[in-house]
């Protein structure tokens, strides 16, 4: 039996996600969130919380289309790494895909040998038909951009690699 659960965000989780979000934004890992952002999408996110209710990890599913979700803001406690926490939640984000019809997840990261393990491939540019990629275009969010490979995020993403999995 797992020393941890996961289970979906509450609003009491929000101050603990973004204390565990604050360092990687300072060393430009994760692109930094006000708080009422992350208040905002907490339907997102699902938490893992040790035995005493602390959270120790989280990530977001973010909808991006009919068939494309995406993992945001994957974190996990450094004295929690290698205990498959990130695991868990990446398999709990996959099932709420999946309840939502989504058939594609998308990540941006640093860590591709973890989500290569999740079953998650290298993608290049133009993973998306013209017509939808003209939709997404119009999108403010800044995953969307990281998405299409859009010049102005670049500077965002340098050094990240962007991959897909297929869920069906």
């Amino acid at each position: 039996m797992s020393d941890f659960s996961v289970r979906a965000a509450r609003a009491s989780d929000v101050r603990g996600i973004q204390s565990m979000l604050e360092p990687l934004v300072q060393r430009r890992i994760l692109l930094g969130k006000d708080l009422v952002v992350l208040y905002e999408a907490l339907q997102q996110f699902v938490v893992a919380e040790d035995e005493r209710g602390r959270v120790i990890g989280c990530g977001a599913l973010h909808v991006m289309w009919e068939d494309l979700g995406e993992v945001r803001t994957l974190i996990v406690a450094d004295d929690w790494l290698h205990r498959g926490v990130g695991r868990q939640i990446v398999e709990r984000l996959e099932a709420n895909a999946r309840e939502l019809g989504l058939t594609r997840l998308f990540c941006l990261t640093f860590e591709v040998d973890f989500f290569a393990r999740r079953g998650f491939s290298v993608i290049g540019e133009q993973v998306v038909d013209a017509d939808v990629y003209s939709q997404l275009v119009r999108s403010p969010d800044e995953g969307i951009a990281e998405f299409l490979d859009l010049a102005h995020v670049k500077p965002n993403t340098l050094g990240n690699t962007r991959m897909l999995k297929n869920l069906a």
